[in-house]
């Protein structure tokens, strides 16, 4: 990883997941919290098959892709730690700040569980 930090409160398993929550963005090209919204599925994994390990893939929000205009997704941003809904909304805080953009117009709504 570029940068990693791990905050009070964090755990051993927190890497684990965000290295998972990595694989699904550079799998997908989405961010792990709209794949968690199509796929529905309460175990986390993803349907056998997809071929997709749950020991390397996880459907839980908070790994969001880093997209470039003119060159596509250039790398990943990810959070682990907090309820996924909550991992997602920091990616979307911090990259709303960084460009200038008002999240308003971009938030979940409440029922989007």
């Amino acid at each position: 990883p570029l940068f990693y930090a791990a905050l009070p409160g964090s755990n051993a398993s927190n890497p684990d997941w965000a290295r998972r929550k990595i694989n699904v963005v550079k799998r997908f090209l989405r961010s792990t919290y709209r794949m968690v919204l199509e796929q529905q599925r309460p175990d986390r994994s993803f349907k056998i098959g997809e071929g997709l390990d749950i020991a390397d893939y996880v459907l839980a929000g908070g790994g969001f892709p880093v997209t470039v205009k003119g060159a596509g997704v250039i790398g990943v941003i990810a959070v682990s730690g907090l309820p996924e809904r909550e991992d997602h909304g920091v990616v979307v805080d911090a990259l709303c700040d960084h460009l200038g953009v008002d999240k308003r117009g971009l938030a979940l709504p409440r029922d989007a569980e």
